[in-house]
């Protein structure tokens, strides 16, 4: 295994959720941020701003079933309510009663399940408070999501168990041995068919976003071909009173890869704001 993910693999604790084992790293240092990761990958993908993170935060970075470290059974039936059910259940036994959000892609509807829990008081665990939501790029609205014709194939049609099986020529050598660990590509295409789930549960989504009193930023990489300035301009019509930064033109789907001290800037920027507003209340 790469050195790099080794230690990543190393660090980490694993929770019991329902039979089946989930990966996750944990620091305490302040305030809890959740970190909610993107498909078909890990946790891993925070490495390049974790340490900055957690100098300010208590961080918990769960692998979502299916993905990186955790368990990937063949016999599951996955989906969005599920991931969002671990997300609690960890939460809850961690005993963290409110937390800051961080979320990408596959991440992005997970958390919107979760903000639809909280404002509709249908949370499955302990009772959770979102203090905030920064959402990275991610198909926050279905009508807007353009989805690649591979991830269609993966998640929608007969081929996607052939295809992810051969996906691994598409990947960096570390996303490849996250996503091959445990036999984990003949699982991806059930991962994927998250996308479904945007469509039957998109308004229920929206709703809550834009009900919700909780403050939320959205970070976006304009160049995503998926999630780009287009999810953007959705968003800034959607959503009331919007919070949306655009990073430079040539980040894409993966902000904090690709750039991440712009990500660690404009999300602590948001997190201090919202400090100073309620220290002044």
């Amino acid at each position: 295994m790469d050195a790099e993910l080794q230690r990543w693999k190393d660090r980490g604790q694993w929770f019991d959720y329902l039979g089946f084992e989930v990966f996750y790293l944990a620091e305490r240092s302040g305030p809890h941020l959740l970190l909610v990761h993107g498909y078909p990958f890990s946790s891993f993908d925070w490495v390049r701003i974790w340490p900055a993170l957690g100098e300010r935060f208590s961080l918990i970075a769960p692998d979502m079933l299916g993905m990186g470290f955790s368990a990937k059974p063949a016999r599951y039936e996955y989906s969005v309510h599920d991931h969002a059910d671990m997300h609690e259940a960890l939460l809850a036994h961690r005993g963290v009663t409110e937390c800051h959000v961080l979320a990408h892609d596959i991440g992005d509807s997970v958390a919107q399940e979760l903000l639809a829990r909280h404002e509709l008081g249908e949370q499955t665990a302990a009772p959770l408070q979102i203090k905030s939501i920064t959402w990275l790029n991610g198909g926050l609205f279905n009508e807007a999501y353009t989805p690649r014709p591979i991830q269609r194939l993966l998640s929608t049609t007969p081929a996607g168990e052939l295809l992810a099986r051969y996906r691994r020529a598409l990947l960096p050598e570390q996303f490849r041995q996250i996503v091959d660990y445990n036999d984990g590509r003949r699982v991806t295409h059930k991962v994927g068919r998250f996308v479904l789930d945007r469509y039957r549960h998109r308004n229920r989504w929206v709703r809550a976003m834009r009900q919700t009193s909780i403050p939320m930023r959205m970070i976006d990489g304009p160049c995503d071909p998926n999630s780009g300035r287009h999810m953007a301009d959705r968003y800034l019509e959607l959503i009331p009173d919007p919070d949306v930064v655009m990073l430079d033109e040539t980040i894409g789907h993966w902000p904090q890869i690709e750039d991440p001290d712009a990500v660690i800037a404009h999300f602590l920027e948001f997190i201090e704001r919202l400090d100073t507003m309620a220290a002044e209340a």
